[in-house]
């Protein structure tokens, strides 16, 4: 059946929550209003307030108390309204949920997630168009996700919750509308576990959430072209699949990296420099990093356009590994 991304969220939290009656979820407007992003959409009618919890306006709050629940034995799924909330309980992310785990010896699991919308949207302006998955993924003890498509969303959402790490899981706020075929019967997605979306033999375009559409449609235009793009979705920051990158860098021996966060310090950064040392003589071409330009997001909306990433972009970066 073919459903939204909104809607995949709310089956998989839904479905986990009538398995395991520890699931539970918590944050602000999760309850009464249904989501920010309509999410959590009858949930509060079907598993009550005690288990959809509106929160007040305090991130580092529940997010604590989200911490000690799953120390306590529950799996609590913390919604932020977006990453850039995020922010505010970045303290009890850091050095609570993802070090406990490690400092106790082991004596307590963190099985928590935390998820809500990230990056850049439409004309929202410096302060809520940040893509922070490079501040998550920088944290031992941390899995980070990121799926690109509803049939992904639903699969690794459920992975997630069972899984006895906090996980961040990382949406978009433009895809909550996308559509895509997810089947009824129950499955699961791996951690962990790359996609290969299309098989090429010229050049290796690698990248995750919402900029797989522009990747996709820039690797139709290149094909016209005469140019056969291989297009992988990692979905899974950390842990990460080197395996399928490497294997076709091998093959293709030219690489583009696609991350919407700005260049500094970024995942696609990191993906870069793992790509140098791991396969630096299959490299007919050094890797080219297509992200968001390096500066604050503009309100305007023709500058929003030029400061994020886009077909065009990632075509010049796919010419330039193409004819050096």
């Amino acid at each position: 059946m073919e459903i939204t991304f909104r809607e995949a969220l709310n089956q998989a939290m839904s479905e986990e929550m009538r398995r395991d009656e520890n699931v539970f979820l918590i944050g602000e407007e999760v309850a009464q209003y249904n989501g920010a992003y309509k999410v959590s959409q009858g949930m509060l009618d079907e598993f009550g307030p005690d288990r959809v919890i509106d929160s007040p306006i305090t991130e580092e709050g529940f997010t604590g108390l989200g911490v000690g629940a799953a120390m306590a034995g529950l799996r609590p799924i913390v919604e932020w309204m977006t990453f850039n909330f995020s922010l505010m309980a970045i303290d009890q992310v850091i050095n609570n949920a993802a070090k406990t785990r490690y400092m106790s010896g082991g004596q307590f699991s963190l099985p928590m997630v935390f998820r809500g919308p990230n990056g850049p949207a439409e004309y929202l302006a410096a302060q809520h168009s940040q893509a922070f998955q490079s501040f998550y993924a920088h944290i031992p003890g941390l899995k980070v996700c990121a799926p690109s498509n509803p049939y992904d969303a639903k699969g690794m959402l459920k992975s997630a919750i069972r899984d006895d790490n906090p996980v961040i899981f990382l949406e978009a706020e433009m895809m909550y509308s996308w559509k895509g075929e997810v089947p009824e019967e129950e499955y699961l997605i791996p951690l962990g576990q790359a996609a290969v979306r299309s098989e090429g033999s010229d050049v290796t375009i690698i990248g995750f959430s919402k900029p797989m559409q522009v990747i996709a449609e820039a690797a139709e235009l290149l094909s016209n072209r005469g140019i056969s793009c291989e297009v992988i979705d990692i979905r899974s920051i950390r842990p990460l699949d080197e395996e399928t990158i490497f294997n076709s860098v091998k093959k293709t021996n030219r690489i583009v990296i696609v991350d919407e966060a700005w260049p500094v310090a970024s995942v696609g950064a990191w993906i870069s420099s793992l790509i140098t040392k791991k396969c630096f003589d299959y490299l007919d071409a050094p890797p080219e990093l297509v992200a968001m330009e390096d500066v604050p997001m503009p309100y305007n909306r023709q500058m929003e356009k030029l400061t994020c990433v886009s077909v065009e972009k990632i075509i010049k970066a796919v010419e330039t590994v193409s004819y050096l």
